[in-house]
C-alpha cells in the first residue's frame, strides 16, 4: 500500500472535515468556533479577530514569516507582528493579544510570540510563547502557554481524546476497549474521560447483565462522542441544533485538540489527538497519542522525560514521569506512574503510586502501591488500600488451558516478598501472603490473615486474625496512610478507609461460621490449647490444609465485631445530640435488607473504593437497563446519594450487629456495659500499636548495623518518635474521650 501522496500545496491546512462529514450550512471551523467559544466564554472581554494590515504583512514577511494566504490569519488587538520570527503558517490561523512579555514556569524563561514553527489553522490564545515547534495542527491553545521545542503536534478530524467511542464514518473494529480483569477480553470496557473507578466495576463485574453493559456502552457513546457529545477540558455542543446529522447516533468530525490555558509543553517528540487542561507541565514526552490530560489549577497534572502514553485517560493531579509506559488506561486523581513502569489495558484507582513494575489487564481501586521493577500483577481485581512486595508475580501463571483466569483480591491485599500465584484465586479483605510459590489456586475466605506455604511440611497454612492478633500496627498505619495520601482536592470517587467496615465485618461474621464448623469437626480429636486443625476448600489440591491458633482466631474476630458495632454506634449517636437513647434504638433498629422485611443487611459491595449495601447496587443497575439513568452525570450522582447514606446506613449494620453479638437489642445497660469493654478496646489497641512498633527496636539485628544505640536512634529515630505511633495515640485518646462522652448520656 502507498502511504506518501503527492497533494496540491494550495489546499495545505484546509478541508480538515471531509465534504461527506459535513453537517448541511456548515463549514470546516463550525466544531472549532464552538470549541473556542466555550474555552473563551469566562473571559471578560469578548476576542475579537481582525484581518492584518499592510504594513503589518510587510514586517511579518521582512521577519522570515510566510502564509499559504494573509487573508486568512487573524489577530487581535495588540499585535506586535516583531514578536513573530521565521514562521511558516497555512489554513486559517487565529491570534489572541502578541504583545511583549515574559512567560516564566520553573526556571524556565520564554519571550512571548512565535518563532521559528509552523503553524496549520490553529488558533493561539493571548500572551503565548511558541518556540522551534516544528509542526503543530489543528489545535486551540489557552491563553498563556508555553509551547517549545515540539517535533510534531497534531490532530485528525477523527480524534476521539482517549474516549472509547466513534465518530461518523468509522466501524466498530477501530473502537478501543479496555480488557480489565481478564486477558481474554470478557469483561471489556471503554475508557471515557470522568470514569472513576465504580465506574469501571460497575461495568465489568456484572456481565451476567447483558441489558447493563449495553446500556453503558450506548450511554458512553451518547455523552461523549455523540452529536450532543462534549469535553470538559474543552467544550460543549450541548444546546446546538444537530437534528438529522447523524443517523448512526455517532458523533460529528473535527473536534480539535486542546490546550488549557497556562500549560506549558516543551522537548516532546510526538504529540497526537491530545487534549490537555488548564495549568498541566508537559516535558520530554516521548508520545502522547489519542489522550486527555485532566488539569486545573489547584489539580496541576506533570508528564515527564521518556513518557510514552496511547489510547489513555489521565486524572487531575497525577504525575507521570522517568519512562513510563501506559497503554489503553484510565488513571484517577492523584496517582504517580513513574520509574519506566507499564501499565496496560488497566484501570488505575485514586490515590495510588506505581513505579518500575508491570501491570496488565487490571482494574484497581484507589490506594495501591506497587515499587518493584521485578513484580508482576496481571488479570486482577484489586480492590483497594494495596500493597505489592518485590518478587510478586501475580499473573500469566494460570491452570487451564487459555489465559481466561482471574484473581479477586478484597481491600487490603498484600502478596509478600517473591510470592507466585496461580490464577483463579480468591482473598478475602487485608489478607497478607508469606513468601512463597503457591502450587495451586486459592480461595481464602478469612480476612485479615497470614497466608503460609509450608513447603517442609508440604501444607497450606491460614492464620485468622493474625493482624488483630500480632501486627496492629501495619493494620491501624495502613487506614492512617490511605487517608493521609488522599490530596484531592474534588472527591468524585468515595473511598471508605476504615478496615472495619461492613463489608469485612460480613467476612468476619462468614470466616466464623467457618470457623465453628471446622472446630465443631474437630471436637473428638483436640487436646486441651489446640494450635491447629485441619480444614478443605482453601487450596485445590490433595495436600494438607490447616487452621494456626484457631482458638485465637475465634476470640479475636469476636473482639473486633464488638469494637466495630459499639464505636461505629457511638460515633454516629455522638453526631446526633438531639437523640436519646430509645430515639437512638428506634432510629437503628429500623433496618431493611433490600428485600423490604426487617434483618441485618449483609450483602455489601465494594464499587470502586465505596462500601454499599448490594441492593442499593442492584436497583441501580435496574434503572440504567430500564433507561432511568441516561448519563455517567446522573449515575455519579446515585453515588453521591449513596454516600449521603452511608452514615446511616453503616450505623444501622452496627446495631444489628450488637444485637447478633449480645442474641437481643441491647438496652442502655447492655450497651453502657458494652461501653466499658470498648475504652478498655481502644488501650488496648493503642498498647499494641506502640508494642508492635518497639519490637522492631528490639530485634538485635536491627543494632548491628549501628556503633550503637545513639547512633542507630539519630539515623533511624525511637517507636515514641514514630509520627504514626504519636497520631495513634492522640486518636486512641480522642476516641476514648468519645465514648465515654456518649456513655454518660445513659441514664444510670
Amino acid at each position: 500500500m502507498k502511504e506518501t501522496r503527492l497533494l496540491p500545496i494550495d489546499r495545505y491546512g484546509y478541508d480538515f472535515i471531509p465534504e461527506d462529514f459535513l453537517p448541511e450550512g456548515k463549514n470546516e471551523y463550525w466544531l472549532r468556533d464552538m470549541q473556542h467559544e466555550s474555552l473563551h466564554s469566562l473571559k471578560k472581554d469578548v476576542q475579537k479577530w481582525r484581518n492584518l494590515k499592510p504594513d503589518e504583512i510587510e514586517k511579518l514577511e521582512k521577519n522570515g514569516n510566510c502564509s499559504s494566504d494573509w487573508l486568512n490569519f487573524l489577530v487581535s488587538d495588540p499585535f506586535d507582528p516583531a514578536l513573530i520570527r521565521n514562521s511558516n503558517f497555512y489554513g486559517l490561523v487565529r491570534l489572541g493579544k502578541v504583545r511583549k512579555g515574559l512567560l516564566k514556569h520553573h526556571d524556565f524563561c520564554i519571550p512571548s510570540g512565535i518563532r521559528g514553527s509552523t503553524i496549520i489553522s490553529c488558533d493561539i490564545g493571548d500572551d503565548v510563547a511558541v518556540q522551534d515547534c516544528s509542526y503543530i495542527s489543528h489545535y486551540i491553545i489557552g491563553d498563556n502557554c508555553i509551547l517549545s521545542r515540539i517535533d510534531e503536534m497534531q490532530t485528525t478530524n477523527h480524534a476521539k481524546f482517549g474516549n472509547g467511542v466513534l465518530t461518523e464514518g468509522e466501524g466498530e473494529d477501530v473502537r478501543v476497549w479496555i480488557d480489565v480483569m481478564n486477558e481474554a477480553g470478557g469483561r471489556s470496557i471503554l475508557s471515557f474521560e470522568d470514569m472513576i473507578p465504580a465506574d469501571a466495576y460497575l461495568w465489568a463485574a456484572y456481565r451476567d447483565d447483558t441489558v447493563l453493559t449495553e446500556k453503558l456502552k450506548q450511554i458512553t457513546q451518547d455523552q461523549y462522542g455523540g452529536p450532543a457529545g462534549y469535553s470538559p477540558i474543552g467544550y460543549s455542543l450541548e444546546g446546538y441544533s444537530l437534528e438529522g446529522y447523524s443517523p448512526t447516533g455517532r458523533g460529528p468530525r473535527g473536534r480539535y485538540g486542546i490546550v488549557g490555558t497556562g500549560s506549558v509543553i516543551k522537548s516532546c517528540a510526538i504529540i497526537k489527538d491530545a487534549a490537555v487542561g488548564c495549568h498541566a507541565y508537559i516535558k520530554g514526552a516521548n508520545k502522547l497519542k489519542n489522550l486527555t490530560v485532566l488539569s486545573s489549577e489547584d489539580e496541576p497534572t506533570q508528564i515527564g522525560e521518556g513518557v510514552e502514553l496511547v489510547n489513555g485517560i489521565i486524572g487531575y493531579g497525577c504525575h507521570v514521569f522517568y519512562g513510563a509506559k501506559a497503554v489503553r488506561f484510565v488513571i484517577g486523581r492523584n496517582c504517580n506512574l513513574k520509574y519506566g513502569a507499564r501499565l496496560i489495558h488497566s484501570v488505575l484507582g485514586d490515590n495510588s503510586t506505581v513505579s518500575c513494575c508491570e501491570i496488565l489487564n487490571n482494574l484497581i481501586f484507589p490506594v495501591h502501591e506497587q515499587h518493584h521493577n521485578n513484580s508482576f500483577l496481571i488479570a486482577s481485581l484489586v480492590q483497594g488500600m494495596s500493597n505489592m512486595a518485590a518478587a510478586a508475580t501475580i499473573g500469566s501463571n494460570h491452570n487451564s488451558r487459555a489465559n481466561d483466569g482471574e484473581i479477586r483480591a478484597k481491600r487490603g491485599f498484600w502478596p509478600g516478598l517473591a510470592v507466585t500465584l496461580k490464577h483463579p484465586s480468591s482473598f478475602a479483605s487485608f489478607v497478607i501472603i508469606a513468601k512463597g510459590n503457591y502450587p495451586s489456586e486459592l480461595n481464602i475466605p478469612l480476612p485479615f490473615s497470614l497466608v503460609n506455604n509450608n513447603a517442609h511440611k508440604n501444607r497450606l497454612e491460614v492464620m485468622p486474625a493474625y493482624y488483630w492478633m500480632y501486627n496492629l500496627f501495619s493494620l491501624e498505619r495502613n487506614s492512617w496512610k490511605s487517608r493521609r495520601r488522599d490530596r484531592r482536592i474534588i472527591k468524585v470517587q468515595h473511598i471508605e478507609t476504615d478496615y472495619l467496615a461492613p463489608d469485612t465485618v460480613e467476612e468476619i461474621i462468614e470466616a466464623l461460621s467457618l470457623l465453628e464448623g471446622w472446630l465443631g469437626k474437630a471436637a473428638g480429636e483436640m487436646p486441651a490449647g489446640i494450635r491447629t486443625i485441619s480444614c478443605r476448600g482453601l487450596e485445590r489440591g490433595k495436600r494438607g490444609q490447616v487452621i494456626l491458633k484457631p482458638l485465637s482466631a475465634v476470640a479475636a474476630y469476636r473482639q473486633m465485631l464488638h469494637w466495630y458495632a459499639v464505636k461505629t454506634v457511638a460515633v454516629f449517636w455522638d453526631g446526633k445530640p438531639e437523640l436519646d437513647f430509645s430515639g437512638l434504638c428506634v432510629l437503628l433498629n429500623d433496618v431493611k435488607n433490600g428485600e423490604d422485611r426487617p434483618g441485618r443487611v449483609t450483602e455489601w459491595v465494594n464499587i470502586g473504593g465505596q462500601i454499599v449495601p448490594a441492593f442499593r447496587v442492584d436497583t441501580l443497575r435496574r434503572d440504567i437497563g430500564g433507561g432511568k439513568r441516561g448519563d455517567w452525570d446522573d449515575i455519579h450522582r446515585v453515588y453521591d446519594t449513596w454516600q449521603e447514606a452511608y452514615p446511616l446506613d453503616k450505623a444501622r449494620h452496627a446495631f444489628a450487629v450488637l444485637a447478633m453479638l449480645v442474641s437481643t437489642v441491647p438496652d442502655s445497660a447492655a450497651f453502657k456495659r458494652e461501653l466499658t469493654t470498648a475504652v478498655e478496646t481502644c488501650r488496648h489497641i493503642g498498647v499494641q500499636i506502640c508494642e508492635n512498633r518497639e519490637r522492631d527496636f528490639r530485634n538485635p539485628f536491627k543494632k548491628a548495623t549501628f556503633r550503637n544505640r545513639e547512633e542507630m536512634e539519630r539515623v533511624a529515630g525511637t517507636a515514641r518518635e514514630d509520627p504514626f505511633v504519636r497520631f495513634s495515640a492522640e486518636e486512641c485518646r480522642r476516641t476514648e474521650e468519645l465514648l465515654v462522652r456518649v456513655g454518660a448520656r445513659l441514664k444510670s
